[in-house]
């Protein structure tokens, strides 16, 4: 058994911006990017045709819909103007430190996050009061290519884990997301159903973290 946690409403919450295509285009400006009068409507077009369940990463989706508009983002501003747009306020949910620290006890563990901005991630997992050391592996939708429930997304995080995905124990708050984990053979723990207190007081006993 490994088990792997959602990160986002699951071991933290993070603020967002209210209006993420408004916070993109005040950081493109910041970068010497001339932002288009309609970049609203570009924001929300779809532009780059990604098979069903593949992540495209915010920078490609920003830098596209820019070119859509004959405005280029040199030096990299599509990426570095996402960064920074996506620079959230962090706070640790309860019981999320001590069931990272149960699973660890127990075999693997590791971080699977639907996340489309690079380095955020890594960068909520600095402002919480988790460990980035407490996993074997992150894997995130933006890195792997995939979001879940796509079973190719679970298939990353257990083979950066090295063990057969139908291994997976995977905890979240997202049925719909997180419990894809199943069609791959895994079993979802439904964090709507139960609590972080519980999954680690039940990985302690040595008992089914699954409710």
């Amino acid at each position: 058994m490994a088990v792997t946690f959602d990160l986002f409403g699951t071991l933290v919450d993070a603020e967002y911006p209210s209006d993420p295509g408004a916070a993109v285009a005040d950081a493109l400006r910041e970068y010497g990017v001339a932002v288009p009068d309609d970049w609203d409507d570009a924001y929300r077009e779809v532009h780059i045709d990604a098979p069903e369940g593949a992540e495209v990463p915010l920078p490609a989706h920003v830098a596209a819909a820019l070119r859509s508009r004959g405005v280029d983002s040199p030096d990299n501003a599509a990426r570095r103007a996402v960064v920074t747009a996506f620079d959230p306020e962090v706070t640790t949910r309860p019981g999320a430190v001590e069931a990272v620290a149960a699973a660890r006890e127990a075999g693997a563990v590791g971080l699977l996050s639907n996340c489309s901005v690079p380095e955020l991630v890594a960068r909520t997992l600095i402002r919480s009061d988790l460990d980035r050391r407490g996993f074997d592996d992150v894997t995130t939708s933006v890195a792997c290519g995939w979001r879940k429930p796509h079973r190719q997304a679970f298939a990353a995080a257990a083979r950066g884990l090295d063990v057969d995905a139908a291994e997976l124990v995977h905890v979240g708050d997202d049925p719909d997301a997180d419990g894809g984990v199943e069609a791959v053979g895994g079993r979802f723990v439904n964090l709507r159903e139960t609590t972080l207190e519980s999954v680690a007081a039940r990985l302690r006993a040595g008992e089914d973290p699954c409710p």
